[in-house]
């Protein structure tokens, strides 16, 4: 018998598909018990005699694997592996995969919604409605507005596509440009710079990787447009949370949305929350139904795979 430990939460919940597959295959399942990641601590009291991981956002790297001797394969909750230390993983024999594309309609959606909440400051009204205030401020249609994406991959592109009926210009920079999907969406590639200067509205969907760490920064958000909105659905070590509230304090930036944080889970004194033009959720965007169940499957399966000595679906080390 195969033990897995399942650190995504929620997953006899929402996960049932998956999880009949392990354990039809035979697994014993260990959950989450928390409504949040595992910390460092908490994986080394439980990781011992694990041998495979339907991972959510905690921390894996060469002090947590080299507790773990039975482990032989990690499968991403997600798509995100930043978490991850994939050549830790590999020099202890350790398969990673993750779901690309599975959460790609679930993230887009978020990424709307963040920016029809930001335009249209629909959370300032509702808290100030319910406070008995009838204030009426004027806002731009989407039809005025130039809507920029840092990384032009699956999300972003189908961010474009659910955009295409409010009519708004687009751009995108991407350093692997797909000039046939920009041109059947509508969208003009141009450079990083163009998109910083050019864009009314500012969604990312970067990678967390060295390069893209604090891409948005003071220098950045100097290049911007006055009184952009800025969406981060991508990943919190993108955007430096310090300059972002000045630029927020300044006026520079009108608005932010942002699913993620530098740090998760978040505390309730980071500074972002004295602003009532920020909004944000806590790394929600993929949390559907339709979403956990497919990924569940891919998840299951790919555990499988490895202990059969087959390719998982998606593999990166």
């Amino acid at each position: 018998m195969k033990k897995i430990l399942v650190t995504a939460t929620n997953y006899s919940k929402y996960c049932l598909e998956g999880k009949k597959i392990l354990e039809d295959y035979g697994c014993e399942i260990v959950e989450n018990p928390h409504d949040r990641p595992y910390t460092p601590e908490e994986l080394k009291e439980v990781i011992a005699d694990i041998d495979g991981v339907v991972a959510g956002v905690d921390t894996w790297n060469q002090e947590i694997f080299g507790l773990a001797p039975k482990l032989k394969a990690i499968a991403r909750f997600g798509v995100g592996v930043d978490n991850i230390d994939l050549d830790a993983a590999k020099a202890h024999g350790i398969t990673v995969s993750n779901c690309p594309g599975v959460n790609t309609s679930a993230v887009a959606e978020q990424a709307v919604g963040l920016i029809l909440s930001l335009t249209r400051r629909i959370p300032f009204l509702n808290a100030a409605i319910r406070r008995g205030e009838w204030v009426r401020p004027m806002a731009h249609e989407l039809k005025s507005q130039t809507v920029g994406f840092l990384g032009f991959g699956a999300i972003a592109r189908n961010v474009a596509e659910k955009l295409q009926g409010f009519h708004p210009a687009m751009i995108a920079y991407d350093k692997y440009p797909n000039q046939e999907k920009a041109d059947e969406l509508g969208v003009r590639l141009c450079s990083l710079e163009e998109v910083l200067e050019q864009s009314d509205i500012i969604s990312i969907h970067l990678p967390a990787t060295p390069e893209t760490a604090q891409l948005i920064n003071r220098e950045t958000i100097a290049r911007m447009k006055d009184g952009v909105c800025l969406i981060n659905t991508a990943r919190g070590t993108i955007v430096d949370e310090k300059a972002l509230c000045e630029a927020l304090e300044s006026g520079k930036i009108a608005g932010a949305g942002t699913d993620v944080f530098a740090s998760e889970p978040v505390l309730p004194d980071n500074p972002l929350f004295a602003f009532e033009q920020y909004v944000a959720t806590p790394h929600t965007s993929a949390e559907t139904y339709e979403n956990c169940a497919t990924t569940s499957v891919v998840t299951a399966e790919a555990l499988i795979a490895v202990f059969e000595g087959k390719e998982p679906v998606n593999r990166l080390v």
